[in-house]
């Protein structure tokens, strides 16, 4: 018997005439229906209070009020999943801090091809949202709530390394993670699910606000004490090791998993490279990226850690790495960085 899934009801926000029509005559589909749009935050609040959407899709550059402002404003009052559709990705790392689920880049569009790739990613987007339980308030308390153990000194083995892979929610679930690792930590590698552009803004806001430094990685990167790399969009990083230690290869390839960058194809080479040396952290997301590649690295003896349900944006990744044996230890995001400090002196 087949179940009909229930309808996603969406609200618009966005001052450009043009798109809001284009979005409320074309993204509709068996799942996803319009119920209105808002040309500014003002007529989008009274919206939201007449028409109760599931999911909101707002634009940054509005009048009367920024969209982050208004994101800020509404998130308090409205829990309500947002989506983020601007022309500007350099807004994306602050829309997600300021809470949204995801961030999409407005396109150029050329083709009726560009318009359907566009209203695909936007849907799927949308689809994931729905789901979503709402936790940045959690996320952005936990990156103030770790444990004693992150102002203790660092103890660990000279061949340790740590690899974090996340998804949906996942830029404001790792910022939580790292932000008060503090500078003696093992190196870090990190794969979000993002798009070529907007992983170097990411990486470019984590080295700003976090103890250790954070870039973009770049083929042949030497993973460093106190060092983030965060994987290129589109581009697979896998872990590599030679007489002076481990440095990573980007490169381009086919999707493993759904996804390039992809986690199971990171935590597959550190368990080859790395093995028991290596504490691998999944953290929120949508399908199974990283459930394999979790459980081959435990499987080497690695120290592995979950994101637990309850702290979770979407409970995909963690529950699909637990099913499957791949877990050590399932935690509250805001025990995490805690617990990784805590594992890396036991290597010793």
């Amino acid at each position: 018997m087949n179940m009909k899934l229930p309808v996603i009801r969406v609200l618009i926000v966005d001052d450009s005439l043009l798109f809001r029509k284009k979005l409320e005559s074309s993204l509709g589909d068996q799942q996803i229906t319009v119920i209105g749009s808002a040309a500014s935050p003002s007529e989008a609040m009274d919206k939201i209070e007449q028409l109760k959407p599931d999911v909101i899709t707002l634009d940054v550059e509005m009048p009367q009020m920024n969209g982050l402002e208004f994101l800020r404003k509404l998130l308090p009052q409205h829990p309500i999943p947002v989506v983020v559709v601007s022309s500007r990705p350099e807004n994306a790392g602050e829309a997600l801090g300021a809470g949204a689920v995801d961030f999409l880049q407005k396109p150029y569009i050329k083709t009726p091809e560009d318009l359907v790739l566009f209203l695909s990613r936007l849907r799927s987007m949308i689809k994931e949202a729905s789901r979503s339980k709402m936790p940045q308030t959690k996320a952005a308390a936990a990156a103030t709530a770790q444990s004693v153990f992150l102002s203790a000194p660092v103890r660990a083995h000279s061949q340790a390394v740590i690899a974090i892979g996340a998804s949906t929610g996942g830029t404001e679930a790792i910022l939580a993670v790292v932000k008060n690792l503090p500078p003696a930590t093992p190196g870090i590698l990190v794969v979000q699910h993002m798009p070529a552009g907007f992983t170097k803004l990411y990486a470019e806001r984590l080295d700003r606000v976090c103890q250790m430094s954070a870039k973009e990685a770049e083929d042949f990167d030497r993973v460093e004490t106190g060092r983030i790399l965060v994987a290129a969009g589109d581009y697979h990083m896998t872990l590599k090791r030679d007489a002076k230690g481990y440095y990573i290869r980007s490169q381009k390839g086919e999707k493993v998993s759904g996804h390039c960058p992809s986690v199971d194809v990171l935590f597959q080479s550190a368990a080859a490279e790395a093995g028991k040396y290596c504490i691998g952290v999944i953290l929120t997301g949508m399908g199974a990226d990283g459930a394999e590649g979790i459980t081959q690295l435990r499987s080497t003896g690695a120290y592995t850690i979950g994101q637990d349900e309850e702290s979770c944006v979407v409970y995909g990744m963690p529950m699909e790495a637990f099913k499957r044996g791949g877990i050590s230890k399932q935690l509250p995001l805001n025990q995490i960085g805690a617990e990784i400090i805590y594992q890396l002196g036991k290597q010793q």
